[in-house]
This record gives structure tokens, sequence and C-alpha cells, in this order.
């Protein structure tokens, strides 16, 4: 298996990225589609829309949007399309919107990945 990473996609490119994937189901604010350099964008593995508007980054619903996240990960059928993908690759990059770098769906996705390649 490949290393799995996290970084917001309005960081800088880095030749150590490897594969880029944005795992947000919504287009990033002000980022032009040329500037992400992106190698996928996988938005049926984001959190669903009503997830989505119900946690909004509020950190004080952190754990029970995980738990919420977590059970949406285990019933949805993108997550073994995203795990042959970094079977495949040296590196993938999971890229995200959120200006939260401590509270955001990718450290959730990030961790359910590495427990299911254990």
């Amino acid at each position: 298996m490949g290393t799995v990473q996290v970084k917001r996609v309005y960081d800088p490119v880095d030749a150590t990225d490897g594969k880029r994937v944005l795992v947000d189901r919504l287009w990033p604010r002000g980022m032009k589609k040329e500037s992400a350099h992106l190698d996928e964008w996988m938005k049926d593995i984001a959190p669903s829309t009503e997830l989505r508007k119900w946690f909004h980054q509020d950190a004080t619903q952190w754990e029970e949007f995980t738990a919420r996240y977590l059970l949406e990960l285990k019933q949805n059928n993108a997550v073994n399309t995203l795990l042959d993908m970094i079977s495949k690759n040296k590196t993938v990059t999971l890229l995200y919107g959120a200006h939260d770098k401590e509270h955001n769906h990718a450290l959730v996705l990030l961790h359910f990945i590495n427990e299911a390649i254990k």
C-alpha cells in the first residue's frame, strides 16, 4: 500500500504530493481548476450534503460529526475505488478546502483509510 497524506488544496503543490485527490463534494472557493493540479476529484467520498451542512466546521460537534461520517464511509462504494488507487500509487494526497486543519473530514477519511489498510 502507498502512503496517504492530507493537505489543504490551497497549499502549494509539492513534488512529494504524488497523486493529488480532491475529497470535497463542492469545488473550493476561489480556486481555479488549473491551479489545483488535481489528478482526481472524488466528490462521492466526501460527507453527504446533509452531514456537511449540519457540521459546517463547528468544532463543538466534532466527535458526533466523526462518528456520523465514519458510518457513511462504511457504506460508501467510493472507498473501494480510493483504496485501489492507494494500492497503485506510492503516495496519495487527499486534498480538502476547509480552513480548520484540525477538524475536517479529510482527517476522518485518513483515519478510516489507515484502519482499513492495517
